[in-house]
This record gives structure tokens, C-alpha cells and sequence, in this order.
């Protein structure tokens, strides 16, 4: 079954509504409140699709009661052919995907673009919520979609098989630039494919190709910065008819909250520690969320003032 699917059709589908901006957490159900496709609810990333009371990750995820709570409130069945979007060439729509897919949802898609696409084509518009009747589903929950840290730990370890696929950019999975997160690098032997090569002029892109990521056989564990990109990944890999696939949904910004995990950079990026009084400091500021050209600038600070203390 393709996970990308182009249609205007609100008679034979259900329509979410998965517009956000992370600059703005209101943009989405203000958009959603002025105009939206007629029929469709709006689940928000962080009041719907996260659990952002928990610490596992910058964008946690919800329990499997809230979950069900949403479906139920969103007046759901298992096997409603349902249809997520968002403004286009973003990763929201492929999060509610996910959890749709992880619920159980067999007939779920993703619109391959965005709203304004969709309201260009002609798909019907409504300004007023729908109000569904409250279903009393049973979500049928697959975990074995689902990855956690310690299922990651024992890829890195050597002790379970699998692939980790990281899906931010090139810099933040090198550790040369990490404008989020407080330590900077990636989960150890991780591969790279950046989610924004999947988008292009507004929508998915039908030409992806991962032939020289990952063999269609290969167990692997898709993760980026807080599980959001890298729904956008999976989904994009699913399309594909790459089966053995999870979702690390906690992702990097889990794994560092664990001061046990390790992380890997990219070393030639990185001022060279030549003893360990220097390999001492060089952590200190690679753990304190320092980088690419401040991290040389005040690793060569911070070596002179040892020069000095001798």
C-alpha cells in the first residue's frame, strides 16, 4: 500500500488537519480555525501528537490511553480510509501517520502535498469544526514499530542487529553545528539521510531513492532530534516497500538525556585533545553544547588557561 496518496476526494476519506509551526505552536489551529478541508479535525504536535508532560525527548510520545483518547474524541474506526495533511514539504502529517499506522490504521495516507495545494486543486473548504459522534475504538497497538532507547543501546552495543538511520542535516549528524540540542554528534554508527531531500516546491517528492542507504532486507531504526523528521523518513522508506523499519520517536534529544549514552562526531571537524587534561576539557564543552568554529575558539581559550595553571 503507497503511504503517499493525491486526491481531493472528502466523500470517501476521513481528513486530518496536521498544520504546525514550531515557531509558532498557535499557527496551526489559528490556520485550521479560518479555513481547513471540510470535514477534517486538527490535531496539534504538541497538544495532540506529543506528550509533552514527559522527559522522554523534546517531543515524547503520547501514551497509548491518550492516543486511544484522541481517536475516540476524533470520532474514529479502524478501518476509516483517513488522509493527513499539513502545509506541505513538513513533517507533521507523517507524525500523525505513525501513530495512526502504530494504532492499527490500515488504510491511513499522507496527502503528497500540502493545504494550499489542495485548496488550488479545488477540495472542498470549510470554516467550522465537524463534529463527530464519540466511537468507542479499540486501537490494535504495534510495538514492534516502535523502538526506545534501550532497544538503540543494544544495536550500538553489538548485541541486537539493525541499521540507525539519522535524518537531520549533514552538520547536526556530523556534531560541526547543533543549534538545539545541549551535546552535540550522533547515536554511534549511525548512517545519514537528511529528511529535506524527501520535499521539493511544496510536496514529497516521488523520485526518492534509498538504494545506497539501506538493502529493503536490513532491520533499521529511523531517528532525528525529537521524532518528528523522522516519521517524514520512515513514512518516505515505507512508500518504498521497506518493511523492517522503526521509529526511534524519543530520538537523539532522548538519548542524551541518558548520561550513560554515547555519541559520536565527526573528528576531523573537531581541535585535536593531545593529553588527558585536554581530552577532559574538549567533553566539557562538547557536553555543554559548544561546536564547529565557537568549539575551536574556545577549546584554544580553554588550553591557555591550563598553559597558565602550570
Amino acid at each position: 500500500m503507497s503511504v503517499f496518496i493525491e486526491t481531493i476526494d472528502t466523500q470517501k476519506y476521513r481528513w486530518i488537519d496536521a498544520r504546525f509551526d514550531l515557531k509558532d505552536a498557535d499557527w496551526g489551529s489559528q490556520a485550521f480555525s479560518k479555513e481547513h478541508v471540510k470535514g477534517a479535525v486538527h490535531w496539534d504536535l504538541e497538544q495532540h501528537l506529543s506528550d509533552m508532560r514527559s522527559t522522554e525527548g523534546r517531543h515524547p510520545m503520547p501514551s497509548k490511553e491518550q492516543l486511544t483518547e484522541l481517536f475516540q474524541q476524533a470520532g474514529l474506526e479502524l478501518d476509516d480510509a483517513i488522509i493527513v495533511y499539513d502545509q506541505g514539504a513538513s513533517p507533521y502529517a507523517a507524525r500523525a501517520w505513525w501513530l495512526l499506522r502504530y494504532a492499527g490504521f490500515e488504510h491511513a495516507s499522507i496527502s503528497r502535498v500540502g493545504f494550499d495545494a489542495l485548496k488550488q486543486q479545488g477540495i472542498a473548504l470549510s470554516s467550522t469544526p465537524e463534529a463527530y459522534p464519540r466511537t468507542e475504538i479499540k486501537p490494535k497497538f504495534d510495538d514492534g514499530l516502535l523502538a526506545t532507547r534501550q532497544d538503540v543501546k543494544q544495536i550500538v552495543d553489538g548485541t541486537d542487529l539493525g541499521v540507525l538511520i539519522d535524518a537531520r542535516s549533514a552538520e547536526r549528524y556530523a556534531g560541526t553545528n547543533e543549534p538545539i540540542d545541549a551535546v552535540a554528534g550522533r547515536i554511534p554508527g549511525a548512517r545519514n539521510y537528511d529528511w529535506a531531500q524527501l520535499v521539493s516546491a511544496g510536496s514529497f517528492r516521488k523520485d526518492s531513492s534509498f538504494s545506497t542507504l539501506l538493502d529493503t532486507k536490513e532491520p533499521a531504526v529511523v531517528y532525528c532530534g525529537s521524532g518528528v523528521t523522522a516519521a517524514a523518513l520512515y513514512a518516505a522508506l515505507a512508500d518504498k516497500q521497506y518493511d523492517n523499519i522503526k521509529l526511534y520517536v524519543g530520538s537523539y534529544s532522548d538519548w542524551i538525556g541518558d548520561e550513560d549514552s554515547v555519541v559520536e562526531i565527526d573528528r576531523e571537524e573537531h581541535p585535536e585533545a593531545a593529553d588527558d587534561r585536554t581530552k577532559a576539557v574538549l567533553a566539557k564543552l562538547i557536553e555543554e553544547g559548544y561546536s564547529g568554529e565557537m568549539l575551536m575558539k574556545k577549546f584554544e581559550f580553554e588550553k591557555s588557561l591550563l598553559g597558565e595553571k602550570k
